[in-house]
């Protein structure tokens, strides 16, 4: 088969598109053939070599943490899936990836792919889909009538968070370049900051958000600011930067490490079904694009979220 490996941690271009040998499905796990898999931001940093104490990987490695496609084997002791099923997950951090025409996937990862959707764009949902709904209601336990402040509503965990913020009830601040503006504006935010055009602090000056969700990397001096804009007794969360406690105000601060949950993975593809959630893709493109994929996001040049299709 074709997949996408590196040798060795490095910049982009150890990412190569190669012949490898076909996966097989071990006990308790299935065989997916891909139909899609998605660019995220973590797999710079793992292939960069700057988690490696975290996720330690053998080589050659295989990247991709989304994976959409349909079983094709199916491996010992296996109970609830056949050959056929349309299915989605969010894969371990350091196994081997969907970055390649087949995947082998542990059984208990895996939920029904949705049926509204192309099966390939599917792959846009996983790994950003459960960052977002953990960040808010597991860390941050949103609830209705509270207030919610989105920084990088932009970006793919960003359009999730604003449309499950939304749903619940809360009253969304969101930050997006005027790029994204109506795209997140869509997604059920009450107002849209462009941060390109006025600091944040000074476009929401006064205003205090139950929750502060950060999404992009920010240095110290603008973590200490968002932390300030927390409402007394609220949660600061952050899937980058990690913020300080106040426990003088009763502020928390949250980091975030999102994990794999098939059972609210199956949630949300049934929100995705029902039409109360949205997959928003931003570029489809071929998975031996990958490295150059990885140098646009280097760049800052990726539109959002960006699904490879072997």
């Amino acid at each position: 088969m074709k997949a996408v490996r590196y040798h060795a941690h490095g910049g982009g271009d150890v990412l190569v598109h190669e012949e490898a040998a076909r996966p097989v499905p071990a006990k308790g796990q299935v065989l997916v053939q891909v139909a899609g898999t998605s660019f995220n931001p973590v797999d710079v940093a793992i292939r960069a070599g700057f988690l490696q104490q975290v996720f330690p990987l053998t080589f050659p490695h295989v990247p991709g943490i989304d994976v959409a496609g349909t079983v094709a084997e199916v491996g010992a002791e296996v109970i609830g899936w056949k050959i056929g099923d349309a299915v989605v997950a969010f894969l371990p951090m350091n196994a081997d990836g969907a970055a390649a025409q087949f995947v082998a996937v542990p059984a208990e990862l895996l939920a029904a792919a949705p049926g509204t959707v192309d099966l390939a764009d599917a792959a846009a949902l996983p790994a950003v889909g459960l960052t977002a709904w953990q960040s808010l209601f597991e860390h941050a336990e949103l609830a209705a009538g509270q207030s919610v402040l989105v920084n990088g509503a932009g970006g793919a965990v960003g359009g999730y968070a604003v449309q499950l913020a939304a749903k619940a009830g809360a009253k969304v601040t969101a930050t997006a370049s005027k790029r994204s503006a109506d795209r997140v504006g869509g997604f059920g935010a009450h107002r849209v900051v462009d941060h390109t055009a006025v600091p944040l602090t000074r476009a929401v000056a006064g205003d205090r958000f139950d929750v502060v969700l950060n999404l992009v990397d920010t240095s110290p001096e603008e973590t200490a600011d968002l932390v300030g804009l927390v409402a007394d007794g609220g949660v600061f969360v952050s899937t980058t930067t990690p913020g300080s406690d106040d426990p003088a105000r009763g502020v928390r601060a949250v980091r975030v490490f999102a994990r794999s949950d098939s059972a609210r993975l199956a949630e949300l593809v049934a929100l995705v079904d029902a039409g109360e959630l949205r997959i928003d893709v931003a570029a489809r493109r071929p998975l031996a694009d990958l490295a150059l994929v990885h140098a646009e996001a280097a760049a800052g040049m990726l539109p959002g979220k960006t699904v490879l299709v072997p």
